[in-house]
């Protein structure tokens, strides 16, 4: 009998993440794959992503709608409520072998939730990573603590999973599936891109995404502003932006965005989502990324492109030399992005080391899941370190 997998999706860059390895599980017999998607897949303001999923040729088994109108942090603690009860529903009616969860947010933590109640394994993937800015930050942790099995991108990453008392042999440091894409999917060719965005590509542009610091008592407005005052000085270098994650604060940054763009058309193109494909290909001619974006850490590298990393957000992830870490203030950014796309840097990061692997994660983690499937008992002890 095949294993049953559910795939919990609930924003388009986790579900651009997960794509390599939900295609082999889809086209592998040993296994019977349910896609569930929520959060930001099914909301309006977020580009209805789940159309991008169906595009792909993935079935949905299930939608659990978490959507609120605000978006102030017990708004986000409501819709968390909300997916706990709806994840609970479609996983006691499909009785999975495993749920299979990506990263940090809070629609995972309560897919985490539900699947632990429910007695049901999961099989968690970026564990073990710090991201000291985030409320994300508690969450993968939580998840990695009611989780059975553990992929992690580096092996200081499967060392801090082991260090919460997980036991090694069911951690296994397998690389960023963000690499199996870049690998894997062919770039567009950029008058194509330059077609769908309305600008012009064929000088240094920069491809920028900023999300809300949930951590941080200044409020995501307030910080976005600073990018975009620093962004003004930058003109006429084009630039292309895109909204944030549901987070906190993230409506607001959103109305920001379409006001930025509207007053420099021509030179700002705006998009809710740009999908792995589109992405990909504007990373792969970026000038620089710029923002706050973990792809900014994880994939830029490992094509060469320069990254521009603001603020706190992700302090405390294993970073390339080719990451500028700068402080969220005016100057800084300036400095750091003119910086960042210098002749002297970009002959520098030729030969920048991309932590994070080789593009060969989502074949690793089909094997080891095959190993450890079905499991019958999700007891496990805590694994105490020797301290000698």
């Amino acid at each position: 009998m095949a294993t049953r997998i559910l795939a919990v999706t609930g924003t388009r860059a986790e579900y651009g993440l997960l794509q390599p390895l939900l295609r082999l599980l889809g086209s592998d017999p040993r296994f019977d794959l349910r896609l569930i998607v929520t959060g930001a897949h099914l909301s309006g303001t977020f580009g209805l992503t789940y159309r991008q999923v169906l595009r792909d040729g993935f079935s949905i088994a299930a939608r659990v709608p978490i959507e609120t109108k605000g978006d102030r942090p017990a708004d986000i603690a409501v819709a968390s409520a909300r997916a706990l009860e709806g994840m609970a529903r479609v996983f006691s009616k499909m009785k999975p072998d495993w749920v299979l969860l990506l990263g940090d947010r809070y629609e995972t933590l309560s897919a985490a939730i539900a699947a632990h109640l429910c007695a049901i394994p999961i099989a968690h993937i970026s564990g073990g990573e710090v991201t000291g800015g985030a409320t994300d930050d508690a969450f993968r942790h939580a998840i990695t603590k009611m989780s059975m099995l553990h992929f992690t991108a580096t092996e200081a990453y499967r060392r801090r999973v082991i260090q919460l008392g997980e036991s090694p042999s069911r951690v296994f440091r397998v690389g960023a599936l963000g690499i199996d894409n870049i690998r894997s999917i062919p770039p567009l060719d950029p008058r194509v891109l330059e077609k769908g965005l309305g600008i012009s590509l064929r000088e240094p542009f920069l491809l920028v995404t900023f999300h809300p610091v949930t951590l941080d008592r200044e409020k995501p407005a307030a910080q976005f502003r600073v990018l975009l005052d620093a962004l003004e000085q930058l003109f006429p270098m084009k630039m292309v932006m895109t909204y944030p994650n549901a987070d906190a604060g993230g409506k607001s940054i959103i109305r920001m965005i379409e006001k930025f763009a509207a007053r420099h058309r021509g030179l700002v193109a705006v998009t809710p989502s740009l999908g792995q494909e589109r992405y990909l290909s504007l990373m792969r001619i970026a000038g620089a990324v710029v923002g706050n974006s973990s792809s900014g850490i994880v994939e830029a590298p490992f094509l060469h492109i320069p990254t521009v990393d603001i603020g706190n957000r992700q302090s405390g992830r294993i970073a390339a030399a080719s990451v500028i870490h700068c402080k969220l203030e005016k100057g800084a950014i300036l400095r750091s992005v003119r910086r960042a796309l210098s002749p002297d840097f970009a002959t520098f990061i030729r030969g920048v080391r991309n932590p994070y692997g080789k593009g060969d994660t989502a074949p690793k983690i089909l094997k080891i899941i095959l190993r450890f499937a079905p499991l019958q008992n999700i007891q496990k002890g805590f694994f105490d370190l020797d301290h000698g």
